[in-house]
Order: structure tokens, then C-alpha cells, then sequence
């Protein structure tokens, strides 16, 4: 027992005191510090340096602007103690050297150390951008936030500028023990949050709520807003009663909006919102505001190949279909008569509140041409028009600047054929017999043939059943000889040509070849004559005979046809 005394005092077995060991044993313990934070005593204060007595031979000497950098200083009155770091026992002046700075980041660290492993939020400033993210300022330790991990979604650059240079929580996501890198999330903390907002917000949540929520992203289709954790998709139909075409063009990223829970699925957790619902529906009491036949002002907010869409209200549009365009342009296209944005007036032809449909008319704004026209020219006068084009309908013309019409293929000639359509060109100026017109239905019927009608009436008159014609052939078919007879059309049919079959051949004639021909029928429908050859040679030989019968009387009858017979040949 006194010999462990004795040791434990420094004093050797013989009883003499080792102050070698002492001494020795004394500066082990004091550069065991080295690397190490201890408390110091501030012994003097000046201006730009801190004395500390930390227990060891020296004292030690700390700039007085490692002090001042800090958020919170320390107390640097005369005997306050103070954390420092001994870097080094001795120095070249025999000196210990100490460091509060690196007192301040042995002391973050640990902090941060124990948080990242506990998965702990910690207090940064978002401090300065670099390639790829952000620095973060931790209790002075820099630390390094990825552009992906600033927000739940992606975020432009020029929006984290209001997140800098303010005290926010992060979560560490990596420590090195290099101590050089330290990465952090602030996604992560957001995702936390809005887990346990998500769950209450969902619990919540039924159809017809009224939310307040954040635009969080716009898209061709609509807008995603952010409820407080969970998303909606506000489509653009339901942004507002009027024609909304992009979003864009009603919402911006970060506005605040009143939005309607207008479907909520719970399985799928899909939410379905509407801004114009929270608005009074224009088409409610439509019919009580507008009535069919009357003139309104509105706005061409769309035009296309069917026609143009017309705003007489905020959130009522009609259509003008492309027949409503124009009184005197058929087969137009709407881009050529209107423009978006114009103004124009239109009636109101129909409205259907429960399809939410409008019809418009932009021509019945002006009076009908045709009405006009039927007032000054009746059924059956004759008047001049332009051809300004040929189809293979028929052939269509301007009547006046404000009326077009078509002379059907089968009016044309009362012979019909492509032949009478071939004859017209752009730029011809024909007459045409006014047939029949119809205002409400803008229908004008016209003929050509009817012009000669009068003539070739008349000229049947003379013509009997019978009676032998000049006829000049004007084409060739098949089927027989197409010929004009003055003003009229006959057809001579093959079987009509000759009495012989041998004979019956078309070939035999051409066109431009004059011939004659018996009148077999007439056919006053179409001012058309049936001919036929074969009947005036049967009657050539028929008067032969009675003139031979009638010079020879008394001559044998053999000798009586043989001349005739002859000629017949």
C-alpha cells in the first residue's frame, strides 16, 4: 500500500523522488491534446489578436477575426472561457497554436455527423450557385445541393433566387470522411412534409371542395396545380367559360388559384379541377338574353375549314357554319371572308342550351341578292352572263357580282354529250333562259338550250311524220348516225340505214356528209327527230315502180320492175 503511495507520487522504490519521469510523463499528457478541442481562459483582448490560456507551458495567440466571422460570438471578456483547437503543441516561437475556426468545423462536424446518422434535418443558407447545383452554408461548413434536390419538381435557376440567403432546413444525403464533401437534399424535406400533408389533405378531400392551390406546371392540355401536397389537373376547358386555346393564356408557374374539386378518385388518388365553376354558367339562362333572329356583335375567336367560331359573350360562342359566310361565294374557304379577332355583326339563327350550341349567320345580315334579283328578272327571261369555269357537271357562271349559278350539262344542248360541255371556255359570254329561282334555298337555275327552244318549236311545226329531210351527219356511233337537221337533233339507227343487213354499216358515211332521210318520228319532249334511210329508199323504189307501172301499161310485170330493179342496185 505505501509503495503504490510512493509510485503514484513520482517517488522511486529507494525513496528518492524522479522528476525525470515527471517532467516526461507531464509533456506526454500535454501533446496528447494536439488535435483536440479544448476550453481556454481569454487572458487579453486586443486589436487583432485573442491570448488564451489553455493549461499547457505557453499560452496560445488566436486572430481576433476568426471570432468576429461567427453568426453568434463569443464572449471575449477578460477570464470567459472559450473552445479552441490546439493544432500544435509547440511552434517554431515555442508557442502553443491554436485555432478557433477549426474548433467552430470539429465542432460542426460532429453535429452533422451524428444528424446524417440519425437522418436528422439540419439549418443551412443557401449561399451561391455553381455547375450543377448550389453551396450551402451549415454552421460554416460549405456543402454541396444538386439542382435536382432543391424542390419536389423542377425548378429554373432564376426560381431559387428567393431561396437564397434565408435559414431553411436540409437533410443530409451523403458525408465523406475526408470531411471535404458533404452533400444535402432540401427535396427531401419537402417530401416529408408533403407526405403527412398528403394523408391529411386526402382525408379530406370529396367533390366540390373548393381548394386554394399553386400552378405547378403547364402543359398543351391544361395545368397541374399543387393542393398542398397532392396534384390536380386543371384541363383548359375548365379554366374559364370563354375559349381558352393554351394555358399559358390564363395561368402562369407559382400563381395561386380557387379551383373545384370537379372528380376525385380514390383508388387512384386522380383529381379532376375547374376554375369556371366557381364562376355563374353564361348558358343557364341563355335563352332569356338571346333569341333567334337577332343581331348581335361579336368576336371571330377561331376560324376553321367548317367555318368560324364567334364570341357574343364571355363564355357563349357560336358557329358560322361556311354556307353562312357569304351570299355570293360558294365552296369559299372562312380564312378569305374573316379573321381572328375581327369584329363582326351575325343572327342568331338557332339555339340549343342543353348542347351548349349556337348557330350564326354572318351573310342574312344583308339582304338575299336573289330576292332582289327574282324582282327585277322573272322565270323565263333571258339574260348575259360570263362563264367562269367548266366542270364535269356542267358549266358555271356569274350571274351578277353577288350571284353565281351552274347551266347543267343536260341544258346546255338539246343534244347533250360532252361535246356541248367541250364548246365553253373561262371568259365566254353566253345567254342563258332564267329556269327557276329559289331565294331561301340560293338556288338559280339557268339553261342555254332553252334560248333556241322558240326556233327549234317552230321549226317542228313545219316538219310532219314522213316527210323526207336534208340531214348533215355530226357524228358517228355504233349504234347509228347522229345528224342536225336545221336547228334540231335526229338519230338514224343502223338498222335504219340500209334494207340489207350487209349494208347496215356505219363506216360507210362520214362526218360532215349530207344525206337524206324520212322522218319516222318526232319527239317534241326533247325537240328531237327519228330518221331513217332505209324508209326513203323503200319509198324511191315504191314510186320506180309506179311510174314504170304507169308509162308501160300493158308490158309484162317482169319487164316493168327490171329497170327499177336495176337502179335499186
Amino acid at each position: 500500500m505505501s509503495e503504490k503511495l510512493i509510485n503514484s507520487a513520482g517517488t522511486s522504490a529507494s525513496g528518492k523522488v524522479d522528476f525525470q519521469s515527471m517532467l516526461a510523463e507531464s509533456f506526454s499528457e500535454q501533446k496528447s491534446l494536439e488535435g483536440k478541442i479544448v476550453k481556454g481562459r481569454v487572458l487579453s483582448v486586443s486589436d487583432n489578436m485573442v491570448l488564451i490560456d489553455v493549461g499547457l507551458k505557453s499560452e496560445g495567440r488566436v486572430p481576433l477575426k476568426q471570432f468576429q466571422d461567427e453568426e453568434s460570438p463569443a464572449d471575449l471578456s477578460i477570464g470567459s472561457f472559450v473552445d479552441v483547437f490546439v493544432e500544435q503543441y509547440e511552434d517554431k516561437h515555442g508557442g502553443v497554436c491554436l485555432s478557433r475556426e477549426k474548433a467552430r468545423q470539429e465542432t460542426t462536424w460532429n453535429l452533422l455527423l451524428k444528424a446524417f446518422e440519425e437522418k436528422k434535418a439540419v439549418e443551412g443558407i443557401i449561399v451561391n450557385r455553381v455547375k450543377g447545383g448550389f453551396i450551402v452554408d451549415i454552421r460554416g461548413a460549405m456543402a454541396f445541393l444538386p439542382g435536382s434536390q432543391v424542390d419536389v419538381r423542377p425548378i429554373k435557376d432564376k426560381d431559387v433566387t428567393p431561396l437564397m440567403g434565408i435559414k431553411q432546413p436540409f437533410m443530409i444525403i451523403k458525408m465523406e470522411e475526408s470531411r471535404t464533401n458533404i452533400v444535402v437534399s432540401r427535396r427531401a424535406i419537402m417530401e416529408e412534409s408533403r407526405a403527412d400533408e398528403r394523408r391529411d389533405l386526402l382525408s379530406r378531400l370529396k367533390q366540390g371542395s373548393i381548394l386554394t392551390g399553386v400552378v405547378k406546371n403547364i402543359t398543351d392540355y391544361g395545368a397541374f396545380v399543387d393542393l398542398g401536397g397532392i396534384d390536380g389537373l386543371l384541363h383548359v376547358s375548365d379554366i374559364s367559360w370563354k375559349r381558352v386555346k393554351h394555358a399559358s393564356d390564363a395561368l402562369t408557374v407559382g400563381q395561386s388559384v380557387e379551383v373545384m374539386i370537379t372528380r376525385f378518385n380514390k383508388t387512384t388518388q386522380r383529381i379532376s379541377l375547374g376554375m369556371k365553376q366557381l364562376e355563374r354558367d353564361p348558358w343557364a339562362d341563355i335563352e332569356q338574353r338571346f333569341s333567334p333572329g337577332q343581331k348581335v356583335q361579336g368576336i371571330v375567336t377561331n376560324v376553321t375549314d367548317c367555318g368560324a367560331f364567334v364570341s357574343i359573350e364571355d363564355g357563349v360562342e357560336g358557329l358560322v357554319y361556311v354556307s353562312e359566310l357569304s351570299w355570293s361565294k360558294k365552296n369559299i374557304i372562312p380564312s378569305e371572308v374573316v379573321s381572328e379577332k375581327q369584329e363582326v355583326e351575325v343572327v342568331i339563327l338557332d339555339i340549343d342550351a342543353a348542347n351548349r350550341r349556337i348557330s350564326l349567320s354572318l351573310k342574312q345580315c344583308s339582304s338575299n341578292p336573289l330576292e332582289e334579283f327574282s324582282r327585277e328578272h322573272p322565270i323565263g327571261s333571258e339574260v348575259d352572263v360570263e362563264v367562269k369555269g367548266v366542270t364535269e357537271f356542267g358549266v358555271i357562271v356569274q350571274v351578277t357580282p353577288n350571284i353565281s349559278g351552274t347551266v347543267h350539262r343536260s341544258d346546255l344542248a338539246w343534244s347533250g354529250g360532252d361535246e356541248a360541255l367541250a364548246k365553253y371556255h373561262a371568259g365566254d359570254k353566253i345567254r342563258v333562259k332564267i329556269l327557276n329561282i329559289d331565294p331561301q334555298k340560293e338556288l338559280i337555275g339557268l339553261g342555254v338550250k332553252q334560248v333556241s327552244s322558240d326556233s327549234q318549236k317552230s321549226q317542228l311545226k313545219s316538219l310532219k311524220k314522213g316527210m323526207t329531210v336534208s340531214c348533215e351527219i355530226v357524228n358517228i356511233v355504233d349504234a347509228g348516225l347522229e345528224v342536225k337537221v336545221g336547228d334540231l337533233m335526229g338519230f338514224i339507227q343502223k338498222s335504219d340505214i340500209a334494207r340489207d343487213y350487209t349494208d347496215q354499216d356505219v363506216r360507210r358515211f362520214s362526218i360532215g356528209e349530207v344525206i337524206e332521210a324520212k322522218i319516222v318520228k318526232i319527239q317534241t319532249i326533247n325537240n328531237k327527230l327519228m330518221l331513217s334511210i332505209r324508209a326513203q329508199d323503200m319509198e324511191d323504189e315504191q314510186k320506180a315502180v309506179e311510174e314504170y307501172v304507169t308509162a308501160s301499161s300493158g308490158s309484162r310485170l317482169g319487164d316493168l320492175l327490171k329497170p327499177a330493179i336495176e337502179k335499186s342496185e
